[in-house]
């Protein structure tokens, strides 16, 4: 049974401007709302359960608005290093360091979504391993300063000059690492 967008108001919960850009690249038409949501989660989580949980907590935040035709879409990505659990930095300082510490390493992006209607809720993850090539301080600078990633998790976009020049190769889904993993959104819209 194909996905007919028409049939749900599709609410994607994010201020995402990468988000939003890659859910109108699908063609779907869409509204946006966001609420505040503090991004707390139990410390005994694992990486992966992480992430789903951020993202079915910002869906929670809607449940009690929910027309019967509307249909949220929220989403939390995260960025490991080994078990280290890497979020968005508070300034400049704190990016530097953070891209000092994923240069010259694999890292794994973890995007979690979230499908919730009145009806019915789904979640699922999906996991991108990044390989940064050794990055010198001038081109991590260079970049914070230039790009002002403070709203990414792990300091970086894959879409930006960090990404051009300093990611060897990635194992996984692309636009995963831009914060929505496109290909199994609409594959999970489809069941939905």
């Amino acid at each position: 049974m194909a996905f007919h967008k028409n049939s749900w108001n599709i609410i994607l919960a994010s201020k995402s401007p990468r988000r939003q850009s890659l859910l109108k690249e699908l063609g779907f038409d869409f509204e946006i709302r966001t609420k505040e949501v503090a991004e707390i989660y139990p410390p005994t989580l694992k990486r992966e359960q992480v992430a789903l949980f951020l993202s079915e907590l910002k869906a929670d935040a809607f449940v009690a608005e929910l027309n019967d035709n509307d249909l949220i879409i929220t989403s939390d990505t995260i960025v490991c290093l080994g078990e280290q659990i890497i979020g968005k930095p508070v300034d400049r300082n704190d990016a530097i360091k953070m891209l000092q510490q994923l240069a010259g390493n694999k890292h794994e992006v973890i995007t979690a979504v979230t499908l919730l209607s009145k009806e019915k809720r789904t979640s699922f993850y999906e996991v991108t391993e990044v390989y940064f090539k050794p990055l010198s301080l001038s081109e991590i600078t260079y970049y914070v300063d230039n790009f002002e990633p403070y709203d990414k998790a792990g300091s970086y976009g894959i879409q930006e000059w960090i990404g051009y020049i300093g990611i060897q190769k990635i194992v996984g889904s692309y636009f995963n690492v831009m914060g929505l993993p496109v290909h199994q959104l609409y594959e999970e819209l489809i069941k939905f």
